[in-house]
C-alpha cells in the first residue's frame, strides 16, 4: 500500500471544459469532509466536483466515490479505480469541473474524469503507507528526556504532552514497532 504526504494539483481543459485534479492526504472521514468544504468554498461556480477516497480504518479500508450530477459511473468511479489501481491509502482524489459549453457523452466523460485523477496521482509522490497507532503513557519528569529518545529511534512523535504531577503523553509511532519501544521502555 502506498500514502502521499503532500497534496498535489493537475489542471487540464478537455474540448473547453476546465478539469482541475487534486490529490489530499485525508487520516480520517472528518478530514475528507472538511477538504470536501474548502473545495467547494474555493470553487463555488462550478459546474460538478467530483470526488473519490480511500482510508484504512480499524474496520478494514473504507471507500467511496460520488460522480456530482454527471451521469452514473462516468465520473466518481473512474477516479476511484486509479486510487485503487495504484493502491493508495488515506487519500482524497477531487476533480472540479467547470463546463465548457461542449458535451462529452458518456465515454468522453468517464476518460476525462480517470485520466485527470490519472495525471494526479502520477504527479504525486507516493511513500510506502506505514500503519501508525497512538499510545498513551503517564511517565516521570526524570525519565522524560530518555523516553523522547527512545520513542525518536522507533519514528515516533509526541502529539500531546500535559505537565502535571507527572507527564501524560501521547504518541504517536509505526505499529509494528510498538513492541520494540514497550520492551524498551518496560524499565521505567
Amino acid at each position: 500500500m502506498f500514502s502521499i504526504s503532500q497534496p498535489y494539483i493537475f489542471e487540464e481543459i478537455i474540448k473547453k471544459s476546465r478539469f482541475i485534479g487534486i490529490i489530499v492526504p485525508c487520516e480520517n472521514e472528518q478530514t475528507v469532509l472538511h477538504e470536501l468544504k474548502l473545495q467547494h468554498d474555493a470553487h463555488p461556480h462550478a459546474n460538478h466536483i467530483v470526488f473519490a477516497y480511500r482510508l484504512k480504518t480499524e474496520n478494514g479500508i473504507i471507500y467511496r466515490f460520488h460522480d456530482a450530477g454527471e451521469p452514473s459511473g462516468t465520473a466518481g468511479k473512474p477516479i476511484f479505480q486509479h486510487l485503487e489501481g495504484k493502491n493508495i491509502i488515506n487519500a482524497l482524489v477531487v476533480v472540479i469541473r467547470y463546463f465548457g459549453g461542449i458535451k462529452l457523452g458518456a465515454g468522453g466523460l468517464t476518460r476525462a474524469y480517470g485520466n485527470t485523477a490519472r495525471q494526479v496521482i502520477d504527479g504525486v509522490e507516493l511513500q510506502m503507507f506505514v500503519e501508525m497507532m497512538e499510545l498513551h503513557f503517564t511517565i516521570d519528569y526524570d525519565k522524560f528526556q530518555h523516553f523522547e529518545y527512545l520513542l525518536k529511534k522507533v519514528d515516533g512523535q509526541i502529539i500531546k504532552q500535559d505537565f502535571a504531577a507527572q507527564i501524560q503523553i501521547t504518541v504517536k509511532l509505526p505499529a509494528e514497532k510498538i513492541q520494540e519501544f514497550e520492551s524498551q521502555i518496560s524499565g521505567f
